[in-house]
């Protein structure tokens, strides 16, 4: 397999088949000030045991415009084997009985909590519900004794609002990488039609 050096001043162009992502990994270090919210239409559940197939409907509902493809080249035994791990918790915020949303959190490291997929679904964005998500995020993870460090990274994939309400949550940046990644689209996971920011190049 050939290989492409990274120019780190300057441009480097990058197969067809290949998707770039510049990433931003943010932390906070104490419990920020919560502001209030009140969505009496949603409810936090958390997931005990969750099927893949249950899991990739929700993952795609919230991040096929976002190209989310992390949990979709997964086969479903190493799928559930995951989302069983008992350092592992996952919620899904329900609205009329159905899920709206998704929160993942990662407690490998039960002093670096790790928020590892936070999103909802198009419906339930905005009017609070993604403010409503975090802080029950927020009460969770430093309601355990052990916290010490909540930490997350989002990407130039993801929504453009994500960095800016992560900020305003609490959470300060402090490191950058440069994602490089088989594009999911050329893959087949993820429709050629899906993250129209960033445009299908491969196949043309």
């Amino acid at each position: 397999m050939s290989t492409i050096p990274l120019h780190l001043d300057g441009y480097t162009v990058l197969p067809q088949d290949k998707i770039a992502f510049v990433v931003t990994y943010l932390e906070m270090t104490e419990k920020p000030d919560l502001t209030p919210v009140s969505r009496s239409d949603l409810a936090l559940e958390q997931q005990e045991a969750m099927s893949a197939q249950a899991f990739r409907d929700v993952f795609r509902r919230i991040g096929e415009p976002w190209l989310w493809f992390g949990r979709l080249t997964c086969a479903d035994d190493e799928l559930e084997a995951l989302l069983a791990q008992t350092t592992r918790e996952v919620y899904l915020p329900m609205k009329d009985g159905n899920p709206v949303g998704l929160l993942e959190l990662d407690f490998a490291d039960p002093q670096n909590v790790e928020l590892t997929y936070f999103g909802l679904t198009p419906e339930v964005v905005g009017g609070g519900a993604g403010r409503w998500l975090m802080n029950q995020a927020l009460e969770i993870v430093w309601g355990r004794e052990r916290t010490r460090r909540f930490w997350l990274h989002t990407c130039t994939g993801d929504s453009p609002q994500a960095l800016g309400f992560y900020q305003r949550s609490g959470f300060v940046p402090f490191k950058r990488a440069i994602e490089v990644a088989d594009d999911p689209r050329g893959l087949g996971v993820l429709p050629k039609d899906a993250g129209p920011h960033l445009p299908f190049l491969n196949g043309k």
